[in-house]
C-alpha cells in the first residue's frame, strides 16, 4: 500500500456525492464500491498492465482536500491514481462549472439540489464496453448480476481498507476463455472482441478523449455489439469525457423536455449552452430522473 496521495482539485466537489452516485448506479453498485460518509474504495483491473488494484479514497471534511492510497504492484501506482482523477471528473478543470447556472437557471437548479457531484464514471472503456454487451436486452439488475459474478468469479479480490472487492477481470482473462460464463454465445464472442481491442491499445481513455467526440463514436462503433448508444456510454461514461451531448439517450432528453417546457425542440442548440461540462450537467439530469422516478432501481430494461 502507497502512502497518501494528493489528488488536485479545481472547482467544487463532493466525494460523498460521487458515493452515492455509485450506490445508485447499477453497474457498480454491487461490484465495485463502498460508500462510507467522505471516502470511497474501489477495486479494478489498471491499464495499460491489467494488473487488479485498489484505491481508498478521502476528503476531508475540514479543508476539502481529497487524497487517495493504491493497493497493488507499486508499479502500476502512477496509472491507478490518473484512473481514479479521470473515474471521478477529477482530472477536468470545474472552475467554470458555476458559470453555466449563471446563463441557464434550470442548470443552475440542478446545481443547488446537487452541490458537488461530477460525472462517475466506468473504472475504463473497456469495462463500459463490457457493460454494454453485458446488457443489451436484458434487465439492468440482471445485467448488474451478471457482471458482478464475473469479477467473483474471474476477477481478483483486492483488500481496500480492511474490504474485500472484486474487481472486474481484466481483458487478458477474457480473451483466454474458449466461452465467457453467464452470458449467451453471442456476447461471449463480443466480449472477447472487446477484450482484444483494448489489448490492442484501442479503448485507452486518454485517445479517445483526444480525438473530436464523433470521431471516437465512429472508432467505437467499429466493436462488434456496439451501436450509437453503447458507443455514446463508453465515451462518456467509460473515458468520461466531460463535454459530450448523449444523441441517443431518451430518457435524458424526455427530463430536458420536461425541464424547459413541452415546446422545447432544439435540444442540442440547449446543450450548447452548457459547454465545456455538457456530460456533467447530462448525468445531473439523469440523476434528478432516477431520483424523480426510480426507473433504474425499478430493473428496467438496459439502454
Amino acid at each position: 500500500m502507497t502512502d497518501w496521495i494528493d489528488l488536485p482539485i479545481a472547482g467544487p466537489f463532493d466525494l460523498t456525492a460521487s458515493a452515492r452516485f455509485l450506490e445508485g448506479f447499477a453497474p457498480a453498485a454491487r461490484a465495485s464500491a463502498a460508500a462510507h460518509q467522505g471516502e470511497l474504495r474501489l477495486a479494478f483491473p489498471c491499464a495499460p498492465s491489467w494488473r487488479p488494484v485498489g484505491v481508498h479514497i478521502r476528503q476531508s471534511q475540514v479543508d476539502g482536500r481529497v487524497r487517495a492510497r493504491v493497493v497493488g504492484d507499486r508499479r502500476d501506482t502512477g496509472n491507478a491514481v490518473a484512473h481514479v482523477r479521470r473515474i471521478l471528473s477529477l482530472d477536468v478543470d470545474g472552475s467554470g462549472f458555476a458559470e453555466v447556472g449563471r446563463r441557464d437557471p434550470v442548470v443552475a437548479q440542478l446545481q443547488r439540489r446537487y452541490p458537488g457531484l461530477r460525472p462517475v464514471g466506468f473504472h475504463s472503456p473497456y469495462e463500459a464496453a463490457c457493460w454494454a454487451v453485458i446488457g443489451n436486452r436484458t434487465r439492468i439488475a440482471h445485467a448488474a448480476m451478471i457482471k458482478h459474478r464475473l469479477a467473483e468469479r474471474l476477477g481478483v479480490e483486492v483488500e481496500v481498507h480492511g474490504e474485500l472487492l472484486p474487481s472486474f477481470p481484466g481483458p487478458e482473462v477474457i480473451t483466454a476463455l474458449e466461452h465467457v460464463p453467464l452470458v449467451n454465445e453471442v456476447k461471449s464472442r463480443r466480449l472477447r472482441g472487446i477484450a482484444e481491442a483494448a489489448l490492442a491499445g484501442e479503448l485507452d481513455a486518454g485517445a479517445l478523449r483526444a480525438m473530436p467526440a464523433d470521431q471516437a463514436i465512429e472508432h467505437l462503433r467499429r466493436l462488434d455489439g456496439i451501436g450509437p448508444f453503447s458507443a455514446e456510454l463508453i465515451l462518456l461514461r467509460g473515458a468520461v469525457h466531460p463535454d459530450g451531448f448523449p444523441t441517443s439517450e431518451r430518457r435524458l432528453h424526455e427530463e430536458m423536455v420536461s425541464a424547459y417546457g413541452p415546446s422545447t425542440v432544439d435540444l442540442h442548440g440547449i446543450a450548447e449552452r452548457w459547454r465545456p461540462y455538457r456530460t456533467w450537467i447530462s448525468v445531473l439530469f439523469r440523476t434528478r430522473r432516477e431520483d424523480l422516478t426510480g426507473e433504474i432501481a425499478g430493473q428496467r430494461r438496459a439502454g
